[in-house]
C-alpha cells in the first residue's frame, strides 16, 4: 500500500444525526495525525463531478451539535457503472486523495467494496444510518437519536389517543429492520409493535385488541416498521377496521422527522470514537473495513462481511414489550 498523504471524507446515503460529528472527528485527529484532509460534496455524485474541497480545522467548527451532513449526501447511479467510478478516480488523483473515509449504510460500502477492487486504494467506513442494520457494530451513528425523536412524538400522541379513546398507528422508518420500531415501541410503552422479522397476522392482532377492550383498556398505541410483511400503517390500520367497525383507529406516518435534530449525547460519542479510530486504522494499515464498536471494543468489519450479513434483533423483547403493556 502507498504511503498515505491525504485522505477524502464523504457522507453518502440517507442522512443520520451524528454525521457531522464524525466529519469532525475524522478530520481533527487526520490533522493531528499529519494528514491533508479534503471534503468530498454530495458523496459519490460529488466525487464523480470534482466537488472536493481541503478541509482544516475551523472547517469543522461547532458543527458537533448540528443534524445532517455539512458535506450533503446523495445516492449515486452513476458510481454504479465502470464510466462513473473512473472519472470519481481521476478526480482523487487530481488532489493527490489516496485514502478514503466512508460514512453510510448498506449502498455506501457496497460501493467502497466495488471500488477498491478495481483501484488501490484504501477505505474505511462508519456506520452512518438511523435504521441500526448494519452487521459488525452495536449501534450505528443516528440510531439513538431517531429513536428518541421517535418517542418524544409517540408520548404526545398517546395524550391524543388517550383523550379520544383511540387507537393510534404509528409508522417509523427502518427500511428491511426492526430496531428502531423495536427499541422506540419497548421505550414509549407501546401495545403492540410490528417488525418484519417477524409475520403478522391480521386476525392474531385484532384479537389481541379485542383482548385489551374487553380489559377495559381503552386507547393504545401500535408501532408499525415501515418494512412489514402485512404492508405499511395505513393499510394495516385499514385491515384492523375493517374487522372491528367500531374502532376509532387514527394513522400517523413520522418520516424524515425521525432523521432530523441535534444528535444526542450518545450518537456524538459514538461517531467522534469511531471517526477517530477510523484515522487509527489507516495508520495501522487495515482498509476495505467498516469500524464498528461491539462491547466497547472497537472491532474492523469487512465490507463484505458488513454488507451480506443481517443483523438480527432480540426476539424476546417483543414477548417483553407485550407483557409489559398489558
Amino acid at each position: 500500500m502507498k504511503r498515505i498523504e491525504n485522505i477524502g471524507v464523504f457522507t453518502s446515503g440517507g442522512d443520520s444525526p451524528g454525521m457531522n460529528a464524525a466529519i469532525r472527528a475524522v478530520v481533527r485527529t487526520g490533522i493531528w495525525e499529519g494528514f491533508d484532509m479534503y471534503g468530498i460534496y454530495r458523496g459519490y455524485e460529488g466525487m464523480i463531478d470534482g466537488q472536493i474541497e481541503p478541509l482544516y480545522s475551523h472547517s469543522v467548527s461547532n458543527i458537533i451539535q448540528r443534524g445532517g451532513t455539512i458535506l450533503k449526501t446523495a445516492r449515486s447511479k452513476r458510481f454504479m457503472t465502470p464510466e462513473g467510478r473512473q472519472q470519481a478516480f481521476g478526480n482523487l488523483e487530481k488532489h493527490k486523495i489516496n485514502a478514503l473515509v466512508a460514512i453510510g449504510g448498506n449502498g455506501t460500502f457496497t460501493g467502497a467494496a466495488e471500488f477498491t477492487k478495481e483501484y488501490e486504494i484504501p477505505f474505511i467506513g462508519l456506520p452512518g444510518t438511523i435504521d441500526n442494520d448494519l452487521y459488525g457494530t452495536d449501534y450505528t451513528i443516528g440510531f439513538d437519536t431517531a429513536i428518541n425523536n421517535v418517542i418524544e412524538a409517540a408520548d404526545k400522541i398517546r395524550d391524543t389517543a388517550t383523550s379520544h379513546d383511540r387507537l393510534f398507528f404509528i409508522q417509523v422508518m427502518g427500511r428491511d429492520s426492526g430496531y428502531i420500531a423495536l427499541w422506540s415501541g419497548v421505550a414509549c410503552g407501546a401495545e403492540f409493535i410490528l417488525v418484519p422479522e417477524t409475520k403478522t397476522y391480521i386476525d392474531n392482532l385484532t384479537r389481541l385488541v379485542k383482548h385489551d377492550i374487553r380489559k377495559n383498556k381503552t386507547s393504545g398505541i401500535v408501532i408499525v416498521a415501515e418494512g412489514d410483511d402485512a404492508g405499511n400503517a395505513e393499510s394495516i390500520a385499514a385491515q384492523v377496521k375493517e374487522r372491528m367497525p367500531e374502532l376509532e383507529t387514527r394513522v400517523t406516518i413520522l418520516g424524515h422527522i425521525q432523521r432530523g435534530g441535534s444528535p444526542s449525547a450518545w450518537d456524538r460519542m459514538l461517531a467522534s470514537i469511531l471517526g477517530y479510530a477510523s484515522i487509527k486504522a489507516l495508520k495501522e494499515g487495515q482498509q476495505g473495513v467498516m469500524v464498528g464498536l461491539i462491547n466497547k471494543q472497537i472491532v474492523y468489519t469487512p465490507f463484505e462481511e458488513a454488507i451480506k450479513n443481517r443483523k438480527g434483533i432480540i426476539l424476546d423483547l417483543l414477548e417483553m414489550s407485550r407483557v409489559l403493556a398489558l
